[in-house]
């Protein structure tokens, strides 16, 4: 019995020492990582700052009218109210 109690006692050892360090690898590396991404941050900034947002697009009119005649048509199943389709075609020819 006391040899069995001194195997699983090294077991535990052993194991908690394995976690131990395996934790402390992680940390060191995601530490590298975070300074790694923050020096490429640094370099160059993120592209989307670097770029004008894309134009709206041009005649805007079919779009609108592809989207009314969706509307129309989930009115005419109904899929939706009197209300909600004012306030959709609303939104629509706002925009």
């Amino acid at each position: 019995m006391p040899g069995l109690l001194r195997g699983v006692a090294r077991t535990a050892v052993v194991a908690g020492t394995a976690t131990a360090v395996s934790n402390r690898v992680s940390r060191r590396q995601g530490q590298r990582w975070a300074a790694q991404e923050e020096y490429q941050y640094q370099q160059q900034p993120p592209q989307y700052e670097q770029q004008p947002p894309p134009p709206a697009p041009a005649g805007g009119g079919t779009d609108r009218i592809a989207a009314l005649k969706q509307l129309g048509e989930l009115k005419a199943q109904g899929v939706l109210t009197e209300q909600e389709f004012e306030s959709e075609k609303a939104r629509i020819l706002a925009s």
